[in-house]
Protein backbone atom coordinates (compact mmCIF):
# COMPACT_ATOMS: atom_id res chain seq x y z
CA UNK A 1 0.00 0.00 0.00
CA UNK A 2 1.45 3.43 -0.95
CA UNK A 3 2.43 5.72 1.90
CA UNK A 4 -0.47 7.79 3.26
CA UNK A 5 -0.62 11.55 3.30
CA UNK A 6 -0.57 12.69 6.92
CA UNK A 7 -3.10 15.36 7.90
CA UNK A 8 -2.47 17.53 10.95
CA UNK A 9 -4.61 20.41 12.22
CA UNK A 10 -2.59 22.82 14.35
CA UNK A 11 -3.82 25.44 16.78
CA UNK A 12 -1.42 26.85 19.37
CA UNK A 13 0.21 23.47 19.94
CA UNK A 14 3.53 24.97 21.06
CA UNK A 15 6.49 22.62 20.75
CA UNK A 16 4.25 19.58 20.26
CA UNK A 17 3.92 20.09 16.51
CA UNK A 18 7.69 19.99 16.09
CA UNK A 19 7.92 16.70 18.00
CA UNK A 20 4.99 15.33 16.01
CA UNK A 21 6.64 16.13 12.69
CA UNK A 22 9.92 14.62 13.88
CA UNK A 23 8.07 11.38 14.65
CA UNK A 24 6.54 11.49 11.16
CA UNK A 25 9.98 11.85 9.56
CA UNK A 26 11.30 8.98 11.66
CA UNK A 27 8.42 6.51 11.29
CA UNK A 28 6.64 7.54 8.07
CA UNK A 29 9.51 8.71 5.85
CA UNK A 30 7.64 8.11 2.59
CA UNK A 31 4.63 10.19 3.58
CA UNK A 32 3.80 13.79 2.77
CA UNK A 33 2.48 15.83 5.69
CA UNK A 34 -0.22 18.45 5.22
CA UNK A 35 -0.46 20.85 8.17
CA UNK A 36 -3.46 23.18 8.30
CA UNK A 37 -2.93 25.93 10.86
CA UNK A 38 -6.07 27.44 12.36
CA UNK A 39 -4.70 30.96 12.91
CA UNK A 40 -2.34 30.08 15.75
CA UNK A 41 -1.08 32.99 17.81
CA UNK A 42 1.89 31.22 19.44
CA UNK A 43 4.01 30.79 16.31
CA UNK A 44 3.81 27.01 16.55
CA UNK A 45 3.13 26.68 12.81
CA UNK A 46 6.74 27.75 12.19
CA UNK A 47 7.76 24.17 12.95
CA UNK A 48 6.02 23.16 9.72
CA UNK A 49 7.87 25.83 7.71
CA UNK A 50 11.17 24.25 8.70
CA UNK A 51 10.06 20.68 8.03
CA UNK A 52 11.29 20.48 4.43
CA UNK A 53 9.96 19.74 0.99
CA UNK A 54 7.74 16.81 2.01
CA UNK A 55 5.40 19.07 3.93
CA UNK A 56 2.62 21.43 2.86
CA UNK A 57 1.62 24.21 5.26
CA UNK A 58 -1.78 25.87 4.85
CA UNK A 59 -2.58 28.92 6.95
CA UNK A 60 -6.20 29.74 7.68
CA UNK A 61 -6.87 33.40 8.38
CA UNK A 62 -9.26 32.43 11.19
CA UNK A 63 -9.88 29.38 13.35
CA UNK A 64 -12.43 27.58 11.21
CA UNK A 65 -12.69 24.57 13.50
CA UNK A 66 -11.21 21.09 13.42
CA UNK A 67 -13.52 19.41 10.92
CA UNK A 68 -13.35 22.24 8.39
CA UNK A 69 -9.55 22.29 8.63
CA UNK A 70 -9.36 18.52 8.07
CA UNK A 71 -11.61 18.83 5.04
CA UNK A 72 -9.28 21.47 3.60
CA UNK A 73 -6.35 19.08 4.05
CA UNK A 74 -8.37 16.26 2.47
CA UNK A 75 -8.90 18.35 -0.66
CA UNK A 76 -5.12 18.64 -0.98
CA UNK A 77 -4.40 14.97 -0.31
CA UNK A 78 -3.60 12.67 -3.22
CA UNK A 79 -2.77 9.36 -1.56
CA UNK A 80 -5.11 6.37 -1.40
CA UNK A 81 -5.12 6.54 2.39
CA UNK A 82 -4.72 9.41 4.85
CA UNK A 83 -3.46 9.35 8.42
CA UNK A 84 -5.20 11.94 10.55
CA UNK A 85 -3.31 12.81 13.72
CA UNK A 86 -3.33 15.57 16.32
CA UNK A 87 -0.21 17.73 16.70
CA UNK A 88 0.26 16.39 20.24
CA UNK A 89 0.55 12.81 18.93
CA UNK A 90 3.77 10.90 18.36
CA UNK A 91 4.08 8.07 15.88
CA UNK A 92 6.03 5.02 16.98
CA UNK A 93 7.76 2.32 14.99
CA UNK A 94 4.73 0.07 15.49
CA UNK A 95 2.06 2.63 14.50
CA UNK A 96 1.66 2.69 10.74
CA UNK A 97 2.45 -0.88 9.63
CA UNK A 98 -0.30 -2.65 11.60
CA UNK A 99 -2.86 -0.01 10.59
CA UNK A 100 -2.04 -0.41 6.90
CA UNK A 101 -2.14 -4.20 7.20
CA UNK A 102 -5.56 -4.02 8.83
CA UNK A 103 -7.01 -1.89 6.04
CA UNK A 104 -5.52 -4.22 3.43
CA UNK A 105 -7.04 -7.26 5.16
CA UNK A 106 -10.51 -5.70 5.43
CA UNK A 107 -11.72 -4.09 2.17
CA UNK A 108 -15.02 -3.18 3.85
CA UNK A 109 -13.19 -1.09 6.47
CA UNK A 110 -13.15 2.70 6.00
CA UNK A 111 -11.26 3.76 9.12
CA UNK A 112 -8.91 1.99 11.50
CA UNK A 113 -7.52 3.32 14.76
CA UNK A 114 -4.51 2.41 16.92
CA UNK A 115 -4.13 1.89 20.64
CA UNK A 116 -3.76 5.40 22.08
CA UNK A 117 -1.65 5.84 25.19
CA UNK A 118 -0.80 8.75 27.46
CA UNK A 119 2.72 10.05 27.95
CA UNK A 120 3.17 7.64 30.88
CA UNK A 121 2.06 4.66 28.79
CA UNK A 122 -1.38 4.31 30.36
CA UNK A 123 -4.26 3.53 28.02
CA UNK A 124 -6.63 6.24 26.78
CA UNK A 125 -10.27 5.46 26.13
CA UNK A 126 -10.09 5.78 22.35
CA UNK A 127 -12.60 3.02 21.50
CA UNK A 128 -16.19 3.93 22.23
CA UNK A 129 -19.80 2.96 21.71
CA UNK A 130 -22.17 5.27 19.88
CA UNK A 131 -23.17 8.20 22.10
CA UNK A 132 -26.55 7.87 23.81
CA UNK A 133 -28.63 10.11 26.04
CA UNK A 134 -26.54 8.87 29.00
CA UNK A 135 -23.14 9.54 27.46
CA UNK A 136 -22.87 12.92 29.16
CA UNK A 137 -23.34 11.24 32.53
CA UNK A 138 -20.99 8.34 31.84
CA UNK A 139 -18.37 9.92 29.57
CA UNK A 140 -14.63 9.30 29.72
CA UNK A 141 -13.95 11.91 32.42
CA UNK A 142 -17.35 12.14 34.12
CA UNK A 143 -17.79 11.83 37.88
CA UNK A 144 -20.15 8.85 37.55
CA UNK A 145 -17.63 6.98 35.40
CA UNK A 146 -14.96 7.58 38.05
CA UNK A 147 -17.35 6.35 40.74
CA UNK A 148 -18.71 3.38 38.75
CA UNK A 149 -16.01 2.47 36.19
CA UNK A 150 -17.25 -1.12 35.88
CA UNK A 151 -20.88 -0.23 35.19
CA UNK A 152 -22.30 -1.51 31.90
CA UNK A 153 -23.04 2.03 30.70
CA UNK A 154 -19.54 3.32 31.46
CA UNK A 155 -17.91 0.29 29.81
CA UNK A 156 -20.05 0.75 26.71
CA UNK A 157 -19.29 4.45 26.36
CA UNK A 158 -15.55 4.06 26.88
CA UNK A 159 -14.35 0.58 26.04
CA UNK A 160 -11.13 -0.99 27.31
CA UNK A 161 -9.22 -4.06 26.19
CA UNK A 162 -9.87 -5.91 29.45
CA UNK A 163 -11.12 -9.40 28.75
CA UNK A 164 -10.53 -9.15 25.00
CA UNK A 165 -8.04 -11.41 23.29
CA UNK A 166 -8.55 -10.20 19.70
CA UNK A 167 -5.72 -8.29 18.06
CA UNK A 168 -8.32 -6.26 16.18
CA UNK A 169 -12.08 -5.83 16.19
CA UNK A 170 -14.90 -3.67 14.84
CA UNK A 171 -15.99 -0.64 16.83
CA UNK A 172 -18.72 1.96 16.74
CA UNK A 173 -16.43 4.94 17.14
CA UNK A 174 -12.69 5.54 17.45
CA UNK A 175 -10.96 8.71 18.55
CA UNK A 176 -10.00 11.22 15.88
CA UNK A 177 -6.70 11.86 17.68
CA UNK A 178 -5.14 9.34 15.30
CA UNK A 179 -6.78 7.24 12.60
CA UNK A 180 -5.96 5.83 9.18
CA UNK A 181 -8.72 6.16 6.58
CA UNK A 182 -9.39 5.39 2.95
CA UNK A 183 -9.57 8.80 1.32
CA UNK A 184 -12.31 7.87 -1.12
CA UNK A 185 -14.53 6.61 1.70
CA UNK A 186 -14.21 9.94 3.49
CA UNK A 187 -14.95 11.76 0.25
CA UNK A 188 -18.06 9.63 -0.29
CA UNK A 189 -19.69 11.16 2.80
CA UNK A 190 -18.20 14.64 2.19
CA UNK A 191 -15.65 14.32 4.98
CA UNK A 192 -16.27 15.82 8.39
CA UNK A 193 -19.50 17.65 9.17
CA UNK A 194 -18.28 21.24 9.59
CA UNK A 195 -21.09 22.10 11.99
CA UNK A 196 -18.89 20.43 14.63
CA UNK A 197 -16.36 23.14 15.43
CA UNK A 198 -14.51 20.99 17.96
CA UNK A 199 -15.35 17.64 19.62
CA UNK A 200 -17.85 14.94 18.59
CA UNK A 201 -16.92 15.21 14.90
CA UNK A 202 -15.22 11.80 15.04
CA UNK A 203 -18.32 10.16 16.54
CA UNK A 204 -20.45 11.67 13.78
CA UNK A 205 -17.97 10.67 11.06
CA UNK A 206 -17.79 7.05 12.20
CA UNK A 207 -21.56 6.78 12.47
CA UNK A 208 -22.11 8.18 8.97
CA UNK A 209 -19.48 5.84 7.51
CA UNK A 210 -21.21 2.87 9.11
CA UNK A 211 -24.58 4.07 7.85
CA UNK A 212 -23.02 4.11 4.36
CA UNK A 213 -22.13 0.42 4.75
CA UNK A 214 -18.47 0.60 5.83
CA UNK A 215 -16.89 -0.63 9.04
CA UNK A 216 -14.68 0.94 11.70
CA UNK A 217 -11.88 -1.15 13.18
CA UNK A 218 -9.44 -0.98 16.08
CA UNK A 219 -5.96 -2.52 16.15
CA UNK A 220 -4.38 -3.21 19.54
CA UNK A 221 -0.82 -3.81 18.28
CA UNK A 222 -0.53 -0.35 16.67
CA UNK A 223 0.33 2.36 19.18
CA UNK A 224 0.42 6.15 19.18
CA UNK A 225 1.32 8.44 22.09
CA UNK A 226 -1.17 11.26 22.67
CA UNK A 227 -0.56 14.02 25.19
CA UNK A 228 -4.12 15.32 24.86
CA UNK A 229 -5.78 18.65 25.51
CA UNK A 230 -2.93 20.81 24.19
CA UNK A 231 -4.92 22.97 21.78
CA UNK A 232 -8.08 23.02 23.88
CA UNK A 233 -6.09 23.81 27.00
CA UNK A 234 -4.92 27.07 25.47
CA UNK A 235 -8.51 28.36 25.48
CA UNK A 236 -10.32 26.39 28.16
CA UNK A 237 -13.61 28.32 28.28
CA UNK A 238 -13.89 28.34 24.47
CA UNK A 239 -13.29 24.57 24.43
CA UNK A 240 -15.98 23.91 27.05
CA UNK A 241 -18.53 25.89 25.06
CA UNK A 242 -17.51 24.15 21.83
CA UNK A 243 -17.81 20.72 23.48
CA UNK A 244 -21.40 21.37 24.53
CA UNK A 245 -22.43 23.03 21.27
CA UNK A 246 -21.10 20.04 19.33
CA UNK A 247 -22.76 17.62 21.76
CA UNK A 248 -26.08 19.30 20.97
CA UNK A 249 -25.44 19.10 17.22
CA UNK A 250 -24.82 15.35 17.55
CA UNK A 251 -27.85 14.92 19.81
CA UNK A 252 -30.17 16.90 17.54
CA UNK A 253 -28.88 15.16 14.39
CA UNK A 254 -28.78 11.54 15.50
CA UNK A 255 -30.75 11.07 18.73
CA UNK A 256 -33.53 13.62 19.16
CA UNK A 257 -36.19 13.49 16.47
CA UNK A 258 -38.81 15.90 17.81
CA UNK A 259 -38.76 19.50 19.10
CA UNK A 260 -39.54 18.58 22.72
CA UNK A 261 -36.61 16.20 23.21
CA UNK A 262 -34.32 18.62 21.40
CA UNK A 263 -35.39 21.42 23.72
CA UNK A 264 -34.79 19.23 26.78
CA UNK A 265 -31.38 18.27 25.46
CA UNK A 266 -30.44 21.88 24.79
CA UNK A 267 -31.55 22.87 28.30
CA UNK A 268 -29.57 20.09 30.00
CA UNK A 269 -26.44 20.71 27.93
CA UNK A 270 -26.63 24.46 28.58
CA UNK A 271 -26.87 23.81 32.32
CA UNK A 272 -23.92 21.40 32.18
CA UNK A 273 -21.89 23.91 30.19
CA UNK A 274 -22.52 26.66 32.77
CA UNK A 275 -21.53 24.29 35.58
CA UNK A 276 -18.28 23.38 33.79
CA UNK A 277 -17.48 27.05 33.19
CA UNK A 278 -18.04 27.84 36.87
CA UNK A 279 -15.68 25.01 37.83
CA UNK A 280 -12.92 26.50 35.69
CA UNK A 281 -13.19 29.63 37.82
CA UNK A 282 -12.83 27.70 41.09
CA UNK A 283 -9.53 27.99 43.04
CA UNK A 284 -8.51 24.49 41.96
CA UNK A 285 -9.11 25.38 38.31
CA UNK A 286 -10.59 21.94 37.67
CA UNK A 287 -13.16 21.44 34.95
Amino acid sequence: MPAPDILIVNFNSGLHLRACLESVRAHAPGSRAIVVDNASSDGSEAAAERAGEHLTLVRNEANVGFGAAVNRALRLARSETVLLMNPDCLLREDTLGPLEAELAAHPECAVVGPRVVNDDGSLQGSVRGDPTLLTGLFGRTSLLTRWFPRSAIARRNVQTLAGRSERSFTADWISGACLLARRDRLASINGFDERFFLYWEDADLCLRLRQAGWTIRYVSNATVVHTGGVSSGSARAVSIRAFHRSAYVYYATHLAHDPVTRAIGRLLLSARCRWKLLKTQSPSGEA
